[in-house]
C-alpha cells in the first residue's frame, strides 16, 4: 500500500522548532488526514503528545530519518482551506515571519488548540436508523444519550475506533448529523429558549378549549404564537407582557413546545435603516461597467485603482459591485483602514444587504469575533467588512476584494507577520481568480506608480456627487502670526472661522497630527527645518547625546542655537498634543460642546461609535481628533475643518513625510462641505510654500505625484527600491551595540559571498534607532535598500544571519525586529 506523509507545524514559539515536521500517516488514517486538519503527534525526545496542524500531505519522503506516526486526527474536516494554508506559507517566506505566526492569521480567532468540533443529531427517521451499520448505530445512540450533541474528541474517546472520521462523514452525507465549530473558552456558544405551537394539526378552536376561557394571559400568548413559526421566550414575554410561569403552564397543557436554539453574538446593531440604492453618475457608471466587463471577460489584469476626489461616491460603486457578486453567487471582502470607519461602512452595507454581512476587526469581543468568523466559514454570509485582518476571512468562493482608502498606513501590519494588506490581497486574488479594487482620493505613490506602468487599471472620478464643490482651502502662515504677537495655537483666521461657525450652528473638526511630539528642530520665525545635506530628510534630535542625526545615512551634527537662515532664537523642537488643543479650545469657546477623539478617548469598546453618533446627531460643536477623524467620515453639518499644525507630518524624518502631509490635508479637507452647505478648510503651517501644502490647497494630486516621483527617483527611495529595516534591541545598551556590529559585519560578508556585491553600499548603519529606547529596550538599526531582483537572495541572507543564526553567535539578551518595506523607519 502507498505510504503518505504529513508535514505538521506544531504550536511552539521557539525559533529552533519553527519549521514543518514530517510524520508518517498510519494506513487506517490514509483517507482521513487532510491539509488544514489538527492532529495529535508525539514530539521531542520524550515524545510528548502535542497538537499540530497539517500544512501538506505528500506521497514521498527523501530523508532517511526514522519517522514518528500521527497519533490521532482531531477534526472531521479541515479548519482552514488549502489556499489559506498556502497563503500563510507565502507570508512566512515573503515577510521573514515564523510559520506559527503566519498560520495564526488564517486560523480561527484565538488559540487553534482550543477549537472543538460538535456533532449534532438531526431529525432521525426510524426506517433510516434500521439500515445503519453497528458502528453508525453506536455513534447515533451515544449522541442521543448526550442530549443530541457531543464533542468529536469526547466521542472518539468513547468509541476507540480509528475510522470514526470516515463514519462521521458518511452520517453527514446521509443528513443524519451536522458538525459545527466552537471555541473552548469561558465564552461558550450562546443559546436562547424559543417557543412554538406544538401540534400544527390542532385547530384554533380546539386550542382555545384546551386552554380554557378563564386563562386570559395564556389565551393571549397562544393567539400571538398562532401566526408565528417560533419566537424567543424573552421576546414573547416582552410582546405579551407575560411571565415565564404563564408560558410554562401552556407547555404543561401541551399547547406549546420550548426548545433551545443557538443565537449568534453579533456586533451589528438591529436598528440599521435601509440604505437605498442610488442613481450612479456617468463617471461612477463607467467605473462599475469597466470592472464588470473585465470580470465577465475573465481578464488577466484583475486589479483596479479608483482615484476619486473626496465625496465622489466611491462607496456606492463598491455597493453596486458587491450586489453583482451576490447575483453570481460570489463572496466579497471589504476593507476599511480604521475601526472608526467600520460603523459607517457597516451601516451602508447592512442597510443594503441585511444579514448577508459579517464584521471582523480587533475591537470585537472574543465571542463576537469567533461567531462572526464561523458565520463566514459556514457559508452563512456573502460579505465581510472589516479592518486589515479581515483579508483572511475564510471564504471559499471569493470573487472580489475592495480596499478603501488604500493609501492608509494601517494596512501594513506592525506585528509578525509584518504583512502589507495590498500584497496579501493581490496574492489571494491570484490564488482564487478574484478581482481587486482599491480606492482613494490620494493613492499612495507606489500604487499610482503601478497604475501608470499598467500593472493596475486606473479609473478616475473627478467630480463630487451632485457636482458639489470641493471645499476652499486657506493656508495660514504661522510665522506671520508670530510677528503680529499671536503665540496661541489658533491663528486669527481659524479663531474667527470657529466663532462664526458656532454662531450659525454648524459643526467644526479640528485636526492635529498625533505624532506632534516628533523631535525635529524648526524655527518658528522663518519655518526653517534642519535637514540632512545628503538625504533631504529632517534630522532627528537625540536628547541623550544632544545631537541631530539622519536615520537614512547616519550623519550627526550639533543642533543650532540660532536659526542659520533668519538668525532668530525661536529655533527648538516642535510638539503639541490633542489634550493641549482641547484645553485651549474649551478656554476660547466656553459655550461650545467640545469632544476629543484619539487613542485615549476611544480605548473602551463602543466609544468610537458613541462619539461618531453624537457627531452625526449634531450634539457636538467641535470635534478634536487625530488620524481617526481624517478618514472617510461623512457628516452633513461639518462646514469647517482646521488643521492645527500641518508641519508635524511634513518634518518627520521619513521619505514619505511630504506624501503623508499631502494626503492628510486632502483627506481632512474632504470632511468639510459634504452636505448642502459649502465647506472651508484652514491649514496652519510654518512652511506655507512647501509643494505638498500648495498642491493640497488646490486639490491637485497629479501635480503632487509628478513632483514627488522625481524626488523618489533622485534619492533612490520606493517605488524604485525596496527598504528593509532590521532593528536589534535589548536591555543592555553596550551588549546590543556590540551584537549589532557583529550582525552588520556578517551581513556584509554573506552578501559578498552570495554574489550581491552591488548591495554592499546600500547597507546603512548600524546606528541607534530614531526612537533609541522603548520600554527599557535600547534599539539599534540597520537599513538596506534593494532592487526587486535581489530581494529573494537578500531575504535568504537575512534569514541565515538573523533568524537561523548560522554563524552561532551568542544572541542572549537581544531580539530582532525585521520589517520589509516598513511604513516608517522611526
Amino acid at each position: 500500500m502507498n505510504k503518505k506523509y504529513a508535514q505538521v507545524v506544531i504550536d511552539n514559539k521557539a525559533s529552533s522548532t519553527d519549521k514543518p515536521y514530517t510524520y508518517l500517516i498510519d494506513s487506517n488514517m490514509l483517507d482521513s488526514v487532510e491539509e488544514g486538519m489538527r492532529v495529535l503527534v508525539p514530539f521531542g525526545r520524550g515524545n510528548k503528545v502535542i497538537k499540530g496542524i497539517v500544512i501538506n500531505v505528500q506521497e514521498d519522503y527523501e530523508k532517511k530519518y526514522q519517522l514518528k506516526k500521527i497519533i490521532d486526527i482531531i477534526d472531521d474536516k479541515p479548519l482552514i482551506s488549502k489556499d489559506l494554508i498556502d497563503l500563510s506559507i507565502w507570508m512566512s517566506k515573503e515577510y521573514l515571519s515564523p510559520y506559527i505566526d503566519a498560520l495564526q492569521t488564517v486560523l480561527p480567532p484565538g488559540d487553534f488548540k482550543e477549537v472543538k468540533t460538535n456533532i449534532i443529531l438531526k431529525e432521525l427517521d426510524s426506517k433510516v436508523y434500521v439500515d445503519l451499520n453497528p458502528l453508525e448505530k453506536n455513534i447515533v445512540d451515544l449522541i442521543k444519550e448526550k442530549g443530541g450533541k457531543i464533542e468529536l474528541e469526547f466521542l472518539k474517546g468513547l468509541i476507540k475506533n480509528k475510522v470514526t472520521n470516515k463514519v462521521i462523514r458518511e452520517l453527514e452525507k446521509k443528513g443524519i448529523i451536522e458538525t459545527s465549530l466552537e471555541i473552548q473558552t469561558s465564552i461558550e456558544k450562546k443559546y436562547e429558549k424559543f417557543a412554538f405551537i406544538k401540534d400544527s394539526s390542532i385547530s384554533y378552536e380546539e386550542m382555545l378549549n384546551i386552554i380554557g376561557k378563564r386563562s386570559y394571559k395564556q389565551l393571549e400568548i397562544a393567539k400571538y404564537l398562532w401566526t408565528r413559526d417560533e419566537i424567543s421566550i424573552k421576546e414573547l414575554m416582552t410582546r405579551t407582557d407575560s411571565s415565564l410561569s404563564t408560558i410554562k403552564a401552556l407547555e404543561r397543557k401541551g399547547i406549546i413546545g420550548i426548545f433551545e436554539k443557538e443565537v449568534y453574538r453579533t456586533p451589528i446593531k438591529k436598528d440599521i435603516k435601509p440604505y437605498e440604492k442610488l442613481q450612479l453618475s456617468l463617471e461612477q457608471r463607467y467605473c462599475v461597467d469597466t470592472i464588470l466587463e473585465s470580470i465577465n471577460n475573465g481578464e488577466k489584469n484583475n486589479k483596479f485603482l479608483i482615484h476619486g476626489v473626496t465625496g465622489s461616491g466611491k462607496t456606492e460603486i463598491y455597493l453596486q459591485l458587491v450586489e453583482e457578486m451576490i447575483k453570481r453567487g460570489k463572496e466579497t471582502i471589504v476593507l476599511v483602514p480604521e475601526i472608526a470607519l467600520t460603523p459607517q461602512t457597516i451601516h451602508r452595507f447592512v442597510g443594503r444587504f441585511g444579514d448577508n454581512v459579517a464584521l471582523l476587526h480587533s475591537k470585537l469581543s472574543f465571542g463576537e469575533r469567533f461567531d462572526q468568523w464561523r458565520k463566514v466559514k459556514e457559508g452563512k454570509v456573502k460579505i465581510v467588512v472589516g479592518a486589515r485582518s479581515a483579508i483572511f476571512a475564510p471564504f471559499t468562493n471569493l470573487g472580489l476584494i475592495i480596499i478603501d482608502e488604500e493609501h492608509e498606513s494601517t494596512y501594513k501590519s506592525s506585528m509578525n507577520p509584518k504583512y502589507d494588506t495590498i500584497e496579501v490581497a493581490e496574492k489571494r486574488c491570484e490564488q482564487l481568480g478574484a478581482f481587486l479594487v482599491q480606492g482613494s482620493a490620494t493613492p499612495s505613490i507606489e500604487s499610482y506608480y503601478r497604475s501608470r506602468k499598467g500593472d493596475t487599471k486606473l479609473l478616475n472620478l473627478k467630480k463630487r456627487v451632485k457636482d458639489k464643490k470641493l471645499p476652499e482651502v486657506k493656508i495660514v502662515d504661522m510665522r506671520e502670526e508670530l510677528k503680529l504677537g499671536n503665540k496661541s495655537i489658533f491663528s486669527k483666521e481659524l479663531y474667527e472661522a470657529i466663532d462664526e461657525n458656532l454662531k450659525v450652528g454648524n459643526q467644526t473638526i479640528l485636526f492635529l497630527n498625533r505624532r506632534g511630539y516628533s523631535t525635529f528642530v524648526s524655527c518658528r520665525q522663518c519655518g526653517y527645518v534642519v535637514k540632512c545635506s545628503e538625504c533631504s530628510i529632517s534630522m532627528t534630535y537625540h536628547l541623550g547625546d544632544n545631537k541631530l542625526k539622519c536615520h537614512y545615512c547616519g550623519l550627526a551634527i550639533n543642533p543650532p542655537k540660532i536659526c542659520p537662515v533668519c538668525r532668530s532664537k525661536y529655533i527648538k523642537y516642535f510638539g503639541i498634543g490633542t489634550e493641549k488643543v482641547e484645553e485651549f479650545t474649551r478656554k476660547f469657546f466656553p459655550k461650545a460642546v467640545v469632544k476629543r477623539m484619539d487613542m485615549d478617548t476611544t480605548s473602551r469598546k463602543g466609544s468610537h461609535e458613541s462619539i461618531l453618533n453624537k457627531m452625526k446627531d449634531e450634539k457636538i460643536d467641535i470635534l478634536i481628533g487625530t488620524q481617526m477623524v481624517a478618514k472617510g467620515l461623512d457628516f452633513k453639518n461639518v462646514t469647517l475643518v482646521g488643521i492645527i499644525a500641518a508641519d508635524t507630518s511634513l518634518n518627520l524624518p521619513d521619505f514619505r513625510s511630504s506624501e503623508r502631509t499631502f494626503q492628510l490635508i486632502t483627506q481632512v479637507a474632504g470632511r468639510a462641505g459634504r452636505g448642502d452647505l459649502e465647506g472651508k478648510v484652514v491649514v496652519q503651517t510654518y512652511n506655507p510654500d512647501h509643494y505638498s501644502i500648495q498642491y493640497a490647497k488646490d486639490h491637485d494630486y497629479l501635480a503632487f505625484y509628478n513632483k514627488e516621483i522625481l524626488l523618489r527617483k533622485e534619492f533612490n527611495y520606493p517605488p524604485f527600491v525596496n527598504l528593509i529595516s532590521i532593528v536589534i534591541y535589548g536591555e543592555d545598551n553596550m551588549h546590543v551595540g556590540m551584537i549589532t556590529r557583529k550582525i552588520y559585519n556578517l551581513l556584509i560578508e554573506n552578501i559578498e559571498d552570495s554574489g550581491l556585491k552591488d548591495l554592499k553600499d546600500s547597507i546603512v548603519g548600524p546606528f541607534p534607532a530614531p526612537l533609541e529606547k522603548i520600554k527599557k529596550n535600547y534599539r539599534y538599526q540597520i537599513i538596506i535598500k534593494s532592487k526587486d531582483e535581489y530581494m529573494e537572495q537578500l531575504k535568504q541572507v537575512i534569514e541565515w544571519v538573523c533568524i537561523l543564526n548560522r554563524n552561532k553567535i551568542d544572541l542572549t539578551g537581544v531580539k530582532f525586529n525585521i520589517d520589509i518595506n516598513p511604513n516608517s523607519i522611526l
